[in-house]
C-alpha cells in the first residue's frame, strides 16, 4: 500500500476509533439503504467538453456560474465553489473530455472516518454533508481516495462542498441536473445494476470503441459513478492504485484489534522488561547487587 493510502486509512481509523461503538454498529461501515443504488453512468467518448454539466450544476446548487471562457484540461480540479469539473487530455491524436465530481461510493471512506455523521449516504445512493452536524475536523478530506470533500478556509463559518448527486432532486424522482443539461448523452442516470448493464452492452456490441473496463465497478469497493472509456483509465486522470477494497474495510480489522492492543500488549511489555532485568518499582536496577 502506498503513503499516500496508508494516510487516508489512518484518517479513516482516527474517526472510527473515537466512536467506536458508532462505527460497530454499521458494519460495513457507510453501507447503508437499497443494494442498487442510484448512480450515473459517464460515457466519455459521447462527451463534447461544452461543459453545460458545470452551470447546470451551479444553478441547481446555488453555486456562482463557472468562468465561459475556461477550456477544459488536466490541471482542472472541484472546488469549494464548483462541484462539477470537465477535464480535458490529449491521448495520441485524440481530444478526451471527462465530466469529475463525488464518485458517491458504495462504502464511503468519508462518512466512516466522520465523528458526527454530517457527512451521511442516504439510503437511495448519494453522499451528502450536513452542516448541522459538522465540527469541521476535515477527517472526510484526509480518507477519500479521490481527493474530493473541499473546506472552505477562509469562510468566516466553514463547511464542506462537494457534489450532493443532486439529493433533493433524485428525492423527488428528478435526474440530477448535469444528466438533464448533457446534450450529447454522455450521461445516463439510473439505479446502478442497470447502468452496469448498459455499459457492458455498449462494450459488447462496440468492443473496438472501448477499454474493456467500467471505471468505478470494483474501485474502492465500487461507487456509483461508473465510467467507459476509448483510452486506459490512467491517460485521462483516473487513479488505478486504489485497489478494489473499501476503504473502511480496512479500518474493521483496526477497531477490533484496539481492544486487544489494549489488554495484551501491556502486560506482555511489562514481563518482558522484567525477564531482562528492568528497573523496578524503588529505582533499583534489576538483578544481583
Amino acid at each position: 500500500m502506498k503513503r499516500r493510502d496508508l494516510l487516508k486509512l489512518l484518517g479513516v481509523a482516527a474517526g472510527t476509533a473515537a466512536c467506536p461503538r458508532d462505527a460497530a454498529a454499521e458494519e460495513p461501515s457507510g453501507a447503508v439503504g437499497t443494494s442498487d443504488p442510484v448512480g450515473v453512468l459517464v460515457d466519455t467518448t459521447r462527451c463534447i467538453g461544452c461543459r453545460a454539466c458545470e452551470f447546470a450544476c451551479a444553478a441547481a446548487n446555488g453555486l456562482p456560474e463557472p468562468a465561459a471562457d475556461v477550456a477544459p484540461s488536466p490541471e482542472r480540479e472541484t472546488s469549494t465553489t464548483q462541484w462539477t469539473v470537465v477535464k480535458g487530455y490529449q491521448v495520441g491524436d485524440r481530444a478526451i473530455t471527462v465530466k469529475r465530481q463525488c464518485m458517491h461510493c458504495l462504502q464511503p471512506a468519508c462518512t466512516s472516518a466522520c465523528l458526527t455523521k454530517a457527512m451521511y449516504k442516504t439510503p437511495d445512493g448519494p453522499v451528502t454533508w450536513r452542516s448541522s452536524k459538522c465540527m469541521g475536523c476535515r477527517y472526510c478530506m484526509v480518507s477519500c481516495p479521490f481527493d474530493v470533500p473541499k473546506f472552505e478556509y477562509h469562510s468566516a463559518v466553514p463547511r464542506i462542498q462537494k457534489c450532493q448527486l443532486c439529493s433533493a432532486r433524485v428525492a423527488a424522482g428528478e435526474q440530477p441536473a448535469c444528466v438533464a443539461a448533457c446534450p450529447a448523452g454522455a450521461l445516463t442516470f439510473g439505479r446502478r445494476n442497470n447502468l452496469l448493464d448498459e455499459a457492458r452492452s455498449r462494450i459488447y456490441a462496440q468492443p473496438g470503441s472501448y477499454v474493456h473496463q467500467i471505471y468505478g465497478e470494483h474501485e474502492a469497493g465500487g461507487t456509483s459513478w461508473l465510467y467507459l472509456s476509448a483510452v486506459p483509465f490512467e491517460q485521462v486522470g483516473f487513479r488505478t492504485d486504489i485497489g478494489t477494497t473499501a476503504f473502511p474495510t480496512y479500518t474493521k480489522e483496526f477497531l477490533y484489534a484496539v481492544p486487544l492492543v489494549l489488554t495484551v500488549v501491556p502486560p506482555f511489555l511489562l514481563g518482558l522488561r522484567r525477564a531482562i532485568g528492568g528497573t523496578d518499582q524503588d529505582g533499583d536496577e534489576g538483578g544481583d547487587a
